[in-house]
């Protein structure tokens, strides 16, 4: 990692020039510079200083977007068909419950169901994408039609059934991850 251009682009980022960033942290300008072309490396407690008067922390300046995965691709999914239920999920953000929501794809197959979601904290989003469903809400039915969407705090027993005799693909978030 070149550490002295990521605090060069830092600096700039908080329009100081090298001066004034030497002032803030007690250094010369052109110890700065050194640094930032990595011909010095600071201490620890100067780098720390450092990341403090750039307004960040030693994670946020170790990671990068460049690590994380942004797209994701159908070979990315995880797959999971329960043929009882009679209906496939599919994952489609690896890792997501590191994240605060969880998307999924579900198709139910005519006849087919969810699984039975018991009371849990947080929010849960849908939107039908094929087909038609029947969401359950503390034995509330609110029947999904393609291209309509549903929205609900996941405080009460909640499922989708397929009742019709096509299949149904629903694009289902959950915050937090659930599924």
């Amino acid at each position: 990692m070149d550490i002295g251009s990521k605090i060069r682009q830092l600096r700039l980022e908080n329009d100081l020039t090298q001066q004034e960033l030497a002032n803030r942290l007690e250094l010369t300008k052109g110890y700065i510079s050194q640094i930032e072309r990595n011909i010095s490396s600071p201490s620890l407690e100067t780098f720390f200083s450092i990341l403090e008067v750039l307004g960040t922390t030693p994670s946020t300046f170790f990671s990068t977007l460049k690590d994380e995965q942004i797209v994701h691709f159908e070979n990315d999914f995880f797959e999971q068909e329960d043929e009882q239920l009679k209906h496939i999920i599919r994952w489609i953000v690896p890792s997501a419950l590191k994240y605060a929501m969880e998307p999924i794809i579900i198709e139910i197959n005519p006849g087919g169901r969810s699984v039975i979601d018991d009371p849990h904290a947080g929010e849960e989003f849908g939107y039908c994408l094929e087909g038609e469903v029947v969401l359950v809400i503390n034995k509330i039915k609110y029947p999904v039609k393609k291209g309509q969407s549903f929205y609900y705090l996941a405080n009460k027993e909640h499922y989708l059934i397929n009742i019709s005799n096509k299949p149904a693909k629903v694009l289902w978030i959950s915050t937090p991850p659930m599924f």
